[in-house]
């Protein structure tokens, strides 16, 4: 056999190895990334209970009378005796504000009707309180009937004068509740993989789900349920 064919055998034996271990290592890989591939998502949630720590609260008092300057002394006499009383019961002055008192002059909207009005003004007044106590707050909600019995009238079923109470901790709890969320969502993880003997790798991506803050019940709205929950997606392999 000449050099020449000798030669081109050896080159054609080494190009065939060649491809072989090629496509041998690419098969491997391709099965190895497919695997790396295999991943499970879950989701942790964190909820805990906390205690509101402000509240906003409006009280608001009604007043008629057909002499618009006896109804303004009215509405101060009243406004003064609703401060002291709340100055009496732990509520600091600071705690406390005044809106302008809303003034409906009856006469004024009787759009052609001929009947006349007992009281021609009529006063809504609304006194607000924002405080960080609120066990003192809720003690003079359960007592405001009585100045009720003293004479003012109070407007205690609008919407408006509800108290809501808000919780601004939440960065003091979020650090926490995040952890316990990755933590119970990895333990879900860890079931799914051991249930389907596969070994848990890495995180793949995560996302935190927005924070979310509601009454606990209807009765008890300053008691708030704070909740979260976190969406991990984890490698597997076998």
């Amino acid at each position: 056999m000449s050099t020449g064919r000798v030669s081109a055998l050896i080159l054609g034996i080494s190009i065939f190895l060649g491809l072989s271990c090629l496509g041998y290592l690419l098969a491997n890989a391709a099965i190895e990334y497919k695997q790396y591939e295999r991943s499970v998502t879950v989701k942790g949630l964190s909820e805990r209970e906390c205690q509101a720590d402000v509240v906003i609260w409006p009280i608001q008092f009604s007043a008629a009378d057909n002499d618009l300057k006896s109804l303004y002394g009215t509405i101060e006499n009243n406004t003064n005796r609703i401060r002291a009383f709340l100055e009496r019961s732990g509520i600091a002055a600071d705690e406390i504000s005044l809106m302008s008192p809303d003034i409906t002059d009856k006469s004024a909207n009787q759009y052609g009707s001929s009947s006349r009005p007992e009281f021609r003004y009529t006063a809504l007044q609304t006194i607000t309180i924002y405080s960080n106590n609120i066990e003192a707050v809720r003690s003079v909600m359960e007592r405001l009937s009585d100045l009720g019995r003293e004479g003012i009238v109070f407007t205690g079923g609008n919407y408006g004068s509800q108290p809501e109470y808000l919780f601004t901790r939440l960065n003091d709890v979020k650090p926490e509740m995040i952890e316990e969320a990755t933590r119970k969502a990895r333990e879900v993880a860890e079931k799914f993989a051991s249930d389907s003997q596969s070994e848990l790798g890495k995180i793949k991506r995560a996302s935190q789900g927005q924070f979310s803050i509601s009454n606990r019940d209807r009765n008890n709205p300053h008691i708030k349920k704070v909740r979260v929950v976190a969406t991990i997606e984890y490698y597997l392999s076998d």
